[in-house]
């Protein structure tokens, strides 16, 4: 690393990222250019440019990028309904390739020699900004300052912000939330504190910011009509709509609705379990309804074979091989499968659930006239089951036959 001139940082503006400033500076000699990301945290990203300023930082790059995150990252990933361990709808983790592409680019317009990142050695974040960054850029240097340093506590850095004049608000720094939370479009995630306990209950109104508890949630259900174009929601209500303001819109109706919370315990990529909790109101309602619509439009073994897939492509998410060949075979053919997936589907929204009750396209596979449980005027021929029953049962009165106990 001593070759290292200049560093790209992901910047926060927080506590750590600001420390992690100077002890590049110190520790590298190094000039450091600073990127901020607005992927939709709900928080105001221009003030990491005074405090980047105020630590002598020339080359601040401060990014909008909501919108590419929804539409290049966020709505591939909903076409394959992609969910980790059954439960787990990555909001995280799909905002880490983003991240990494806009460092590399960063690099590269700049001339750095390495990327810096504010992620633990105990978590994934780690391996996700680092495997899309070698991805990008196979010779890219990497300095992980939590893999290196002594500062291994909250305290320790406040201590370091006043020994090296870092400016930091202690006033609310003091009022910090004792969760560490993750915040996008997508979802905002909550974990440690009373959550290091998996048997607590999280039910501290002080922790949820987008969603209210069921409990307080309207009396009344919200309806809402989705559209989609190839897999992706484009209008809701009739009013177009581009991604990004698709996921705003959801955010805001379905967290009024008690929608989108989650608490569980996963498996990390790097060995260990943990307990989070996340509140993510806009991906709960579009799971849903993206399966509603195509429950109509795709055929039966595509959507098996969709299904199937899933886990894999989830898998890849969640442990950050977004960038990876794998990855991008498994969305050629999801895409593919995504062209008849058209139409609208109609959603209720009452007291933290979400219900489909109704979906149409032109598109549509269903056919009333074969389904229908009255007369079908001969659309359908129910003494041709009888054939395909025993077809499918003939391995099994073969052995049967043979003296094969199969009960």
């Amino acid at each position: 690393m001593s070759s290292v001139n200049k560093v790209v940082l992901a910047y926060s503006g927080g506590l750590d990222t600001s420390v992690i400033v100077k002890w590049l500076q110190e520790t590298y000699n190094c000039e450091v250019v600073t990127f901020t990301a607005d992927i939709g945290q709900g928080e105001e990203v221009e003030p990491a440019r005074a405090k980047a300023e105020a630590m002598g930082i020339k080359e601040i790059y401060i990014d909008d990028l909501r919108e590419e995150f929804a539409r290049d990252f966020v709505f591939p990933m909903f076409r394959a309904n992609a969910i980790y361990e059954g439960e787990y709808l990555l909001g995280t983790s799909i905002a880490r390739p983003l991240i990494s592409k806009r460092l590399i680019e960063i690099v590269n317009e700049t001339g750095a020699d390495a990327i810096s990142h504010g992620a633990t050695g105990k978590g994934n974040d780690q391996v996700r900004f680092e495997l899309g960054a070698y991805a990008l850029k196979p010779g890219i240097q990497v300095i992980a300052p939590w893999r290196e340093w002594d500062l291994t506590s909250r305290e320790t850095l406040m201590k370091y912000c006043e020994d090296h004049q870092i400016p930091v608000d202690y006033a609310s720094s003091k009022k910090k939330s004792p969760y560490s939370m993750d915040a996008n479009l997508l979802h905002i995630s909550y974990e440690g504190g009373n959550l290091e306990d998996p048997w607590w209950e999280a039910e501290d109104p002080e922790m949820w910011r987008w969603t209210v508890a069921p409990e307080e949630a309207p009396d009344a259900p919200t309806y809402l009509e989705l559209t989609y174009e190839k897999g992706d929601i484009v209008a809701i209500d009739g009013k177009a709509m581009s991604p990004a303001e698709v996921m705003e819109y959801l955010n805001k109706v379905a967290g009024a609705n008690g929608v989108g919370r989650l608490d569980i315990v996963e498996n990390r990529y790097v060995g260990m379990k943990s307990r989070g909790c996340y509140e993510t109101p806009a991906g709960t309602v579009m799971l849903k309804a993206h399966r509603a619509i195509e429950s109509l439009t795709l055929d039966r073994e595509a959507a098996h074979l969709k299904d199937e897939l899933m886990p894999k492509y989830a898998k890849l998410v969640y442990n950050g091989y977004w960038w990876s060949p794998e990855r991008k075979m498994l969305q050629a053919a999801i895409d593919e499968s995504q062209q008849v997936v058209n139409g609208d589907v109609r959603v209720k929204l009452y007291k933290g659930s979400v219900s489909v009750v109704g979906r149409r396209s032109e598109d549509s596979l269903f056919d009333e006239k074969i389904a229908t449980f009255e007369d079908d005027a001969g659309a359908y021929d129910q003494q041709d089951a009888a054939g395909f029953i025993k077809l499918n049962a003939l391995r099994m009165r073969i052995a049967a036959n043979k003296g094969r106990d199969l009960s």
